[in-house]
């Protein structure tokens, strides 16, 4: 997977995917095993603490989808991709940004950045 291919799985497949084994099988494609994630709220790290925190999220917001803001962009092994999260035919609740390092094709760490209006 390219950067951005890598970028839009993590949001859309891994956050945005509500049954856990699919949401499991994402997060094997594109995620290190020791794969770091940090929020505004705390930082997780590995597979399953990865699909935890997506988990609640998605528990916390039912009927929210997260959909791409942008494109996503990528410099080396860096990536990026604004996003929304709300009602899925409303106006945006939450918009923010992940940045992820890849590594040898995985997503090593990301950050999610929540922007404020």
């Amino acid at each position: 997977m390219t950067i951005e291919e890598l970028m839009h799985a993590n949001l859309l497949e891994v956050f945005g995917e509500r049954d856990a084994e699919r949401r499991r099988a994402a997060i094997e494609r594109t995620c290190a095993p020791d794969v770091r994630f940090s929020d505004p709220q705390e930082v997780v790290v590995g597979r399953d603490a990865l699909s935890a925190k997506a988990q609640k999220i998605l528990d916390e917001a039912p009927g929210f989808v997260f959909s791409p803001a942008a494109p996503a962009y990528a410099v080396q092994n860096l990536g990026h991709l604004a996003w929304n999260f709300g009602p899925q035919t409303q106006p945006p609740i939450v918009r923010g940004i992940d940045i992820a390092l890849v590594e040898n094709g995985l997503i090593a760490s990301f950050y999610t950045l929540l922007l404020n209006d």
